[in-house]
């Protein structure tokens, strides 16, 4: 067992959950946390739940977290917006995503955006491909919440989404999301930790490991989801720690 008490980045799903059951030991996992009192916030690429939605999901299956815990690219993304220059956003997302902004102090408008933001919806369509390929073309900023391309079943993610207005425009978005440093460095400010102090676990060598590698943090991959221990060989990069399942994690 580790002897300084280290912040935690955790992915929720492959790591936590498969779709909506619980990986098995991932609620003995959480639960040792909290006991131990490390600082904890579960990250995900997913931009169409509220933080109050997964502590929803989470609690169902028996982990039970605050609000606080959570953290999406849908909030890092109005944290990064926050940054710039502009505040009025043509938005192709679902509600999560406005909630984000609006809290951020923008205006969703289809009337001379500053931005494009884009995210996920099942409710993309010809028009808000027409709209937002026009306002790139004439210099809205092209924002992404995550460069996701499918979900499991093969259901359009967000840079599926993005990906016809990229050919339009010839423009590539700016991706918030992992393997982005900006998500890992805005949920670092989200924990109030620094990047020599906390660890981040995730089941994907190409999202969750590699954005904690180029944000500077120790790393456990998990052999739980995405990324087999016969894929590490295809890295140039390694994790610092490997383990069949968040349940046998023991330097946390």
């Amino acid at each position: 067992m580790a002897t300084e008490l280290k912040s935690v980045i955790c992915d929720i799903d492959g790591v936590l959950m498969h779709d909506n059951q619980l990986i098995p030991g991932a609620d003995r996992f959480i639960k040792r946390l909290q006991e131990q009192g490390n600082p904890l916030v579960l990250l995900t690429n997913n931009p169409a739940q509220t933080a109050k939605d997964l502590a929803n999901r989470l609690g169902n299956s028996g982990i039970h977290l605050p609000d606080s815990a959570f953290y999406t690219s849908a909030m890092a993304t109005a944290h990064f917006l926050r940054h710039q220059s502009g505040n009025k956003a043509y938005v192709i997302g679902e509600g999560a995503l406005t909630h984000e902004l609006y809290q951020a102090g923008f205006t969703i408008t289809d009337i001379d955006p500053d931005f494009v933001v884009v995210g996920e919806t099942r409710s993309f369509n010809w028009d808000m491909i027409h709209r937002a390929a026009n306002f790139v073309a004439n210099g809205a900023r092209f924002i992404a919440t995550n460069p996701d391309t499918h979900g499991p079943s093969f259901s359009p993610a967000c840079s599926a989404l993005c990906a016809p207005i990229e050919r339009i425009t010839g423009k590539t978005p700016f991706y918030v999301g992992k393997p982005s440093s900006w998500i890992v460095r805005s949920a670092l400010d989200h924990l109030g930790s620094h990047s020599g102090d906390t660890v981040i676990v995730g089941d994907n060598m190409n999202t969750d490991i590699k954005a904690g590698v180029q944000a500077g943090l120790e790393s456990i991959l998990v052999l739980s989801g995405v990324t087999g221990i016969e894929e590490l060989d295809t890295h140039p990069f390694r994790p610092t720690h490997i383990f069949p399942c968040v349940a046998e994690i023991d330097v946390v």
